[in-house]
């Protein structure tokens, strides 16, 4: 099963557009999808699965976007969610989990961080710190370049047209590395 945690620096920076392209472009995975949230979206267990593909839940849009599974997750401290996403998801299908907390409870294949478009102000969430550290990958919405990562470390900027539309190169790094995961 690969795994990919897709984060972001601040709220509405664009995660579940990214999400949403990874799936699409990604036709050769059984996505599973979960969105992690600490806000209360009404639903009466912690665990709730979306049914109906569309435009009006960010989960509804991972199904329209192909996944075959999408739930939401509600932790109101942020911890205690991968035993219960893990028990959900079927086996020979792939996770994708939208989320900065959940990589204190999870090790995955692949962690991407969306930051807020260039010159586009914005506070930083605080879970999105620890985040930073573990980031594989760095994506945003710009001109075509890389830089310098977290921590000093030299990690991919991969600058998008749109999230909802990955690039060539960003696919093709994402698909080796998730064919190094499946390897080792």
């Amino acid at each position: 099963m690969a795994i990919i945690v897709v984060g972001g620096s601040a709220k509405s920076v664009g995660k579940t557009a990214l999400v949403c392209g990874l799936i699409a472009a990604l036709p050769e995975h059984q996505w599973t999808a979960v969105k992690i949230t600490t806000h209360d979206h009404g639903k009466a267990e912690s665990l709730w699965e979306e049914t109906e593909a569309g435009q009006g839940t960010d989960t509804a849009r991972y199904l329209a976007a192909g996944a075959v599974r999408a739930f939401l997750v509600t932790s109101h401290d942020g911890t205690d969610s991968a035993l219960e996403i893990q028990q959900a998801v079927a086996p020979g299908t792939d996770l994708i989990i939208e989320s900065n907390r959940i990589l204190s409870e999870l090790k995955p294949d692949l962690c991407l961080g969306v930051l807020r478009p260039e010159g586009v102000a914005a506070e930083v969430k605080p879970s999105f710190q620890p985040f930073m550290l573990r980031a594989d990958a760095l994506v945003t919405v710009a001109a075509a370049g890389s830089s310098a990562g977290p921590a000093g470390r030299a990690i991919p900027v991969f600058r998008l047209a749109r999230l909802e539309h990955p690039s060539p190169e960003l696919l093709a790094w994402v698909r080796e590395r998730l064919l190094l995961a499946s390897h080792s």
